[in-house]
């Protein structure tokens, strides 16, 4: 069987977390900014670095769930380590611009 590139398999990763839908703002993950780093391991576990909107969101497990069902679809992906980071602290300015014009941010 043919190793797939690993520049596809991170487009992959990005479009499975890109439907991964912030309950609270209706945009996904990606175009939020929260995704901070992704890392695939050689044994098929994939590290993501996330953040969210506010320290102590209620919505942590909520969102780590549906991260985890979102990647399951990977081939690659064995397990997913999610690990939420505070630093550096989530800002508007990590949002794309399709995200800000989704909220009605100028």
């Amino acid at each position: 069987m043919e190793k797939r590139a690993t520049e596809v398999i991170k487009e992959e990763i990005l479009a499975a977390l890109e439907t991964v839908i912030d309950p609270e703002l209706g945009v996904d993950i990606v175009n939020l900014g929260l995704v901070y780093a992704i890392d695939l391991k050689e044994d098929g576990t994939c590290e993501v670095q996330m953040t969210l909107t506010t320290m102590g969101c209620p919505l942590t497990n909520i969102l780590a769930d549906m991260v985890e069902r979102a990647l399951k679809d990977v081939p690659e992906v064995e397990k997913v380590d999610i690990q939420f980071v505070w630093e550096p602290a989530w800002t508007t300015e990590r949002m794309t611009t399709y995200a800000k014009m989704a909220l009605g941010i100028h």
